[in-house]
C-alpha cells in the first residue's frame, strides 16, 4: 500500500495557543505581529506589521508575546486528537501536523470524507486549519501552507500542483537567488540543470525540492503518544454555569478519544477538574459501564453530569485526567447489515442512568446461596459477575411484599381460579436469622396460570394461619 500524507497547517497556532486572549488580539515577537484574530484583521492589523503600527490601527488590541512552549503543547495536544484518524502522526514544527492516511481511507469512506472530517474536527478543537493531501510528506506540507486544499493521490498530480507554487517554501537565501535570475515557480526551478542549481541556491534547497517531489526518500520520526493523558484548557473569561462548560470540554474528550485510539486502549473512568481562581478545584468523575474510547459516550455522560452540577465558583480552566487505561483492541464489523450492538447499548444506558440518578441507584444483582426469595439476591457494582446458584424457576418481577389471594374450594383464586402448572417447590429454612434477616419460611411454591393468561409465582403458607399468596410474575 502506497503511503499518502495529510498535512494540517495551523497558520494561527501562535495565537490559538493563547486561548484566554479577548478579541481583538494578536501575538507578537521581535516587535512584529506574528498572528492575529479576525477582529484585528478587520481593523487593519496583518501578520508582519510592526507592533506600534498595529496598536495605532487597533487601540484595543490585546497583545501577548509569542510562547513557543505553549505552541508546542498545543501541537502535541492536537496530535493526540489526530490519533483518532491514524496511529502515524508526525509533528512538523512550528505549526503543522502530518498524518499518514494511506491505510485508513476505506474506514473513513475515501480521501475526501477523511479530509472533511479532519478539517471539521480541527475546527472543533479550536484551530484554523489549511490542509492538503499528497504522496510525500514535504509535498503535502507545502501545498497545505500555500492554502491550495490539493488532493494529489499520485506522483503526476503532485508534480503538477507543486510546479505551480512560488518558491516561498524554500530557504530565504534560495528564494533570493531564484528571484535574481527570474524564476517565479517551483516548476521553473526544477527544470534547471540540477548541478548548476545546487551551486546557485545550495544543495540543501535542491534536496528539499527532491524530497517534496518524491525523488528522494523523506523519513519522518513518528509522534510518540504520551503514556498518561492530562490536558488543560483555559477560558477567555470565567464561566458561571456548568452546562456552558460542555462545548469546551468536548475538545478535551475528543483529544482523549484520539489518544486512546492510537494506543488501542479504553478507559472505565476519568476525572474532569473544574479549576477556580483561588479555590480548590471541583472534581467531576466520569464512569463508564465498560472500557470505551467512544467520544460520543464521553460527551453523553459528561453532558448528564454537567447539566445537574451547581458550580461553587466560576470556572477559569478545565483539566481532563486519566488515571488508568485498559487494552481495547479494535473489533471486526459484521459481514452483513443487522449486526447488533447490544452490549454497547446496555453500557450506554447504564452510564446515562448513573449520571442522572447517581452511582448508588444503579447496580447489578447477584444470586446468594439462600433458597428464600427475599434473601436470594444481593446488590453488587454493575459489571461484576455473581456466582451461579441452583434453584427452581424464579420470576423476573418479585413483589416486595407477598400479596394475599383468596382460596375457593381448596384452590387459589385471583380474578378466577389459578391453574397450577408446576410445583410444589418446598422452601423451609431461615430459623437462624429470624431477628435480622428474612426469618423462618415454610412454604410450598407453584408456577400458576391466571385467568387472563399471566404466569404467576404463588405459594401456600404452611405455618399458621396458612393461606395463599402471590409472590411474583414471570415475564
Amino acid at each position: 500500500m502506497n503511503p499518502l500524507w495529510l498535512a494540517l497547517d495551523l497558520p494561527r497556532l501562535p495565537l490559538e495557543a493563547h486561548s484566554s486572549l479577548p478579541a481583538p488580539s494578536a501575538v507578537a515577537a521581535a516587535a512584529r505581529i506574528v498572528a492575529c484574530d479576525d477582529a484585528a484583521l478587520a481593523a487593519g492589523v496583518v501578520p508582519g506589521m510592526g507592533l506600534a503600527a498595529a496598536r495605532a490601527m487597533a487601540p484595543q488590541l490585546a497583545v501577548a508575546p509569542r510562547d513557543p512552549g505553549r505552541e508546542a503543547a498545543a501541537l502535541e495536544a492536537l496530535a493526540c486528537w489526530a490519533g483518532g484518524f491514524t496511529p502515524r502522526v508526525v509533528l512538523a514544527p512550528p505549526q503543522a501536523l502530518l498524518l499518514e492516511i494511506g491505510g485508513c481511507l476505506r474506514y473513513f469512506g475515501g480521501v475526501e470524507k477523511l479530509l472533511g472530517a479532519a478539517l471539521a474536527g480541527s475546527a472543533d478543537q479550536g484551530f484554523r486549519t489549511q490542509a492538503a493531501v499528497a504522496t510525500t510528506p514535504q509535498g503535502a506540507l507545502w501545498l497545505a501552507q500555500a492554502g491550495t486544499a490539493a488532493i494529489c493521490v499520485d506522483a503526476a498530480r503532485l508534480a503538477a500542483a507543486l510546479d505551480a507554487l512560488p518558491p516561498a517554501p524554500l530557504p530565504p537565501r534560495a528564494q533570493e537567488r531564484l528571484a535574481g535570475f527570474g524564476v517565479r515557480t517551483l516548476g521553473a526551478a526544477r527544470r534547471l540543470p540540477r548541478a548548476g542549481l545546487a551551486r546557485r541556491i545550495g544543495a540543501e534547497a535542491v534536496a528539499l525540492l527532491a524530497r517534496a517531489y518524491g525523488e528522494l526518500p523523506d523519513p519522518r520520526r513518528d509522534f510518540v503518544f504520551p503514556e498518561r493523558f492530562a490536558q488543560s484548557l483555559e477560558f477567555p473569561a470565567p464561566v458561571d454555569h456548568a452546562a456552558a462548560l460542555l462545548f469546551a470540554a468536548r475538545r478535551l474528550t475528543a483529544a482523549l478519544a484520539g489518544w486512546l485510539a492510537a494506543r488501542q486502549a479504553g478507559i472505565a473512568s476519568c476525572t474532569l477538574h473544574l479549576c477556580h481562581d483561588g479555590r480548590e478545584a471541583t472534581l467531576v468523575e466520569l464512569r463508564f459501564a465498560a472500557a470505551t474510547r467512544d467520544a460520543a459516550r464521553f460527551e453523553r455522560v459528561l453532558r448528564e453530569r454537567l447539566e445537574r452540577l451547581a458550580l461553587q465558583a466560576p470556572v477559569a480552566s478545565l483539566r481532563l485526567v486519566v488515571a488508568a487505561v485498559a487494552d481495547l483492541p479494535g473489533r471486526s464489523g459484521t459481514l452483513f447489515d443487522g449486526g447488533s450492538a447490544g452490549d454497547e447499548g446496555i453500557a450506554a444506558l447504564v452510564e446515562r442512568l448513573r449520571a442522572r440518578l447517581g452511582e448508588a441507584c444503579v447496580h447489578g444483582i447477584a444470586a446468594v446461596a439462600d433458597h428464600r426469595p427475599e434473601g436470594a439476591t444481593r446488590q453488587l457494582p454493575q459489571g461484576e459477575a455473581g456466582a451461579a446458584v441452583a434453584c427452581g424457576p424464579r420470576p423476573v418481577w418479585l413483589l416486595a411484599v407477598p400479596e394475599p389471594i383468596a382460596e375457593r374450594a381448596g384452590r387459589p383464586w385471583r380474578n378466577g381460579p389459578l391453574r397450577l402448572l408446576a410445583g410444589p417447590e418446598r422452601i423451609e429454612s431461615g430459623w437462624w436469622d429470624g431477628g435480622e434477616g428474612s426469618g423462618d419460611a415454610r412454604r410450598d411454591y407453584f408456577v400458576a396460570l391466571t385467568g387472563d393468561a399471566r404466569w404467576a409465582w404463588v405459594f401456600r403458607e404452611l405455618a399458621a394461619p396458612g393461606g395463599w399468596f402471590l409472590h411474583g410474575w414471570f415475564g
